[in-house]
Order: C-alpha cells, then structure tokens, then sequence
C-alpha cells in the first residue's frame, strides 16, 4: 500500500507548489473523489501545507489523523477576503455534507435583512432564509453585531419604525417608545403618508448599500472632536460604530450554488487512458454515458442517465425515464427500453445532423474521425456503462444492434466485485479497487445511483400527496388534474382560498366549499397525529 501512495504524495506535493497564498476555500476528497472536509483560510498555501508536514503529526489527535491519511487530492477555490470564505465553506459544508466537517452542517446561515415594500407599512426585519416573496434582501452578512448596530443606526437617521407589529394601528401607538423617542415619523396613526414614509425607507435601503458615505465622514468628524474633548468613551462607540458601517458596506460575492468546475478526481485523464487501455479502445472515451435503474417492488420503475465528459459531469446531458412499456420488476427489459428510447432519439437527431452538413456542403470525408463520437455525430458517446452485469449488459447491447449502432463501446458494471463485463468476453475484469479505471467507472455509477434514486423518492413523495385526494367523495382523475395542473401540489391546494377552488374547472360553489372543509379537517387530523 505504501509503494501505491508514493504517486499521490507526489502529486500533491507538486499540486501545493500551485496553490496562491491568498484567502479562500480548500476541500480534502478521498480515493473516490468524495469530498471529506471543507476549510477556509486567510492564506490557502500555508494551511494546506500544514496537512502534509510530517513533523506536525505528533501533535494530531486521532481524528485528525484519520482525516490526513484519507486525503488523496484537495481542491481550492480563491475569494476575495475573508467573508467571503466564512460564506462560501459555510455554502459547501450543506452542499457536501462531508464527514470530517461537524459545525456549520446544520440548516443555520447566515444572518440577512428583508424589507418588503408592497406591505402596509414596511419594516426592516432580520432573517436568515431567503424567500422568493418579492421582498428585498440584503447580505448574508457574516458579523451579525455588525449588521444589528447599522440598522439601528439607520433607523434612528431616518426615522423608521422598529416595532414588530406587521400593521400597527392606534393602540400600539400608545406604547410604542419608538415614536415618543422621535426615532420614528409615526406613519400607523397618519403622521406622515405611506407615500412620505416609502421615501424615508427607499434612503434606508440606499444607504444600507454604502450609497451614502457622506454619513462615516460625519460620523469621522464627531469622533475627533470627542477625542479632542477627552471624552474617549463616545470617540471609542464612534470608532466602533464607522467599523461596523464598514463591515456591513463591504461587498461580498454570492455563492448561490457550488463551483461544479471543482474536479472529483486527481488525473482524470490519465483515468480515461487507463480506461481505454483495459477496455482496447482506439482513443480515451472523452464522453461517457451511464444508465440505471430505480425501482421498489416493480413500481416508480426509473431510469437515470448520466453524461461524463473528459472524466468530469456533465450535468447539462444528465436525463431521467419513467418506464413506460415495462410492468413488474424486470430490470432487463427496462435497461432496454431506456437504451431504445434515448438512442432512438439521438440517431433521429444524427440524421438531421448529417443532413444540415450535407447541405452546407461540408466535406465530411476529408476529416478522419478520432472518435466513435465524431463517427456518427456529436451527441453520440464514446462510451457506454450500464448498472448491472451480464443480463443488464446483454439487454443494452440487443437494443444498440438492433438500432444499427453496434460500433458503440458498452460494459456493464457490477457492484459487488466492481466486476467490468465486455460483449466479447464470458469472464469479467477484476481491475481491483486502487485502478484509476475502476475508479473513474465508480464515480459514474454512483452518480447514476443518486440521480435515479432521488428521482425515484420524488415521486414516491408527490403520489403520497397526491392520494389525499383521490379520499374526497366522488372526485374523477380530470377533476383531480384540474386541480393539481392549477395548483400544482396539495400543500398550495390547502392553502388556496373558496373562490380560488371555485375557479378550476368542474367544480363549483358548493363543489368547492365541501373540498375546502375535506382538506381542513384532514390538516387537523395530520397535526393531531404529530403531538
């Protein structure tokens, strides 16, 4: 095992050489290109040296330990500053779930500030999920204290309201402190307009996103004349309030999803060459598509298919199948259905292909191919891997000659030895685990594996919720689409009003009065289940 470990020590070593001594993310993948662990650091060269320096092992607790000696390749990702990196291992670390990784993997985030302007009287509350309810968000911003000083500021500057009720009226007016303080206009009981108050926020917003820097000078020059006073305690709560403006001004990107342009393995074209050389192609696969198939006791039968490109996803080609011809479980007559339909689809597109060359006059002779790809059209792959062993392999094959297209690589994967089947051979290939072509093929198929099974629990799920209706007294299968088509799911059904549900087509006023009371009572009877 040591012998096997002295080229991955080396590439790493050679990798941390390119590593920029600036702030950003890292994260640590084992032999499979999982992701372990995701760190940040003010200076990515020198902390993740710190991991490969033997000297410091001593000093490692057993956790740590386990984690260096599971880590195979790493990857960074350059921010600006540190906010920044606070954000994005923050994204990561829910994104990846890695488990070397303990905080930061709850459903916390960071703090940000909401303002809607359509409500009565607008508010600036703090939040921490952002909605898509036509609100205006602001941040996240990584030093909560920060933020809550800065708002405070800004509702004492222009006079906006703190309190919590969503429309305050008279009553509240009467024990609000805001507005006997004067640090609010007092629009709940007419004082100013909603017109006139809708300015005063719009300022807010303004300057919360650093568009009035006139305020630090302001507040700069109060500083120096309290210091020149002696009085060094307003000077400091000044000098503290212009950092937290300065804190809360800074701008920070938004990682609204993980950087897919992180590679999942070390050399993922040297695994391609190994590849081809076990399986005796002319030219490495640089597209590879893989199959599976999802299914319990026959029935949500899927399919996924996943698209590698030079050894890396290709989510963009990624699709799903619902079996359509199959009943039961019959995982060979659903591989060949899935084959059938997606290569049927892609010769048709080939023609088309073909002929728009033709027709633009294109020489295809003059150009060899270099690929069983190139061969037929871009949209063919190099390679083909399904799920399964010699029956699965046989069922995709069957399909593929029939459709004329039998020059097209297949193999089939079988996940208790990681066996490798060919056509042309009884006895599988036994790589071993350590191969980078056993490897690569993992990699593929464990993502077929998490595409065909969620899709698989995504639909398990929407026909759960969907059967509460199939419980209402005399509703039909046009009815019930009406509804799921106008709504599109149970949960917004519950929450639609009568002359919502009045509205679908084929159901009228008393129709949708006894539904709304059917979906009420059933509410009820979920939330006395859940005490």
């Amino acid at each position: 095992m040591e012998i096997l470990r002295v080229p991955v020590a080396a590439a790493i070593r050679k990798k941390l050489g390119t590593v920029p001594h600036k702030p950003g993310v890292y994260l640590h993948k084992d032999r499979f290109g999982t992701v372990i662990y995701v760190g940040k650091a003010l200076d990515l060269r020198k902390r993740v040296s710190q991991y490969f320096q033997s000297s410091r092992r001593l000093g490692w607790d057993l956790k740590f330990n386990a984690l260096v000696d599971a880590i195979c390749d790493f990857d960074v990702h350059v921010v600006k500053n540190e906010p920044e990196a606070l954000l994005l291992e923050s994204k990561l670390i829910k994104d990846f779930k890695p488990r070397f990784n303990i905080s930061l993997r709850d459903d916390k985030r960071y703090l940000m500030l909401k303002v809607n302007l359509n409500d009565p009287i607008p508010n600036f509350t703090f939040t921490r999920l952002k909605k898509d309810d036509g609100a205006r968000y602001f941040g996240p911003f990584v030093n909560s204290l920060a933020l809550r000083n800065t708002v405070a500021l800004a509702r004492k500057t222009f006079n906006l309201r703190g309190c919590r009720v969503f429309t305050p009226g008279a009553p509240d007016y009467k024990h609000c402190l805001y507005a006997h303080l004067k640090y609010c206009t007092a629009p709940c009981v007419g004082n100013v307009t909603r017109e006139q108050y809708l300015e005063q926020v719009t300022a807010a917003c303004n300057f919360l996103e650093g568009q009035c820097r006139e305020m630090q000078g302001q507040l700069e020059a109060e500083m120096m004349k309290a210091a020149a006073a002696h009085e060094f305690e307003k000077a400091a709560d000044l000098r503290d309030l212009i950092r937290d403006l300065n804190d809360t001004w800074k701008k920070t990107e938004k990682f609204a999803r993980v950087p897919y342009n992180l590679p999942l393995a070390i050399h993922p074209e040297q695994d391609l060459v190994e590849l081809a050389k076990v399986l005796g192609l002319t030219a490495p696969p640089l597209r590879i598509e893989g199959f599976d198939i999802s299914n319990i006791s026959g029935t949500f039968a899927v399919a996924s298919l996943v698209s590698f490109k030079n050894g890396r996803p290709d989510r963009a080609n990624y699709r799903r199948f619902k079996i359509k011809t199959v009943t039961g479980q019959d995982d060979f007559a659903s591989m060949a259905e899935v084959v059938r339909r997606r290569y049927s689809r892609l010769k048709k597109e080939s023609k088309e292909f073909a002929d728009g060359r033709w027709q633009m006059g294109e020489d295809t002779r003059s150009k060899a191919p270099t690929s069983i790809s190139q061969l037929l059209s871009p949209n063919f792959p190099d390679l083909i891997m399904v799920d399964g062993g010699r029956g699965q392999l046989n069922a995709a094959c069957d399909e593929l000659v029939k459709l004329g297209l039998g020059k097209i690589p297949v193999i089939g994967l079988a996940k208790e030895f990681e066996e490798i089947y060919l056509p042309e051979k009884r006895a599988p290939l036994r790589l071993g685990l350590d191969h980078p072509a056993v490897k690569l093929l993992q990699r593929l198929r464990d993502e077929c594996h998490r595409v065909a099974n969620s899709y698989n629990a995504q639909l398990r799920l929407k026909k759960i919720s969907e059967s509460v209706l199939d419980e209402f007294p005399g509703i039909g299968d046009r009815r019930k689409a009406a509804l799921l088509k106008k709504f599109g799911s149970v949960q917004r059904l519950k929450t639609a009003t009568l002359e919502q549900l009045a509205a679908v087509p084929g159901f009228g006023g008393k129709a949708a009065e006894e539904l709304k009371k059917f979906l009420e009572a059933r509410s009820v009877q979920q939330a006395a289940s859940h005490i």
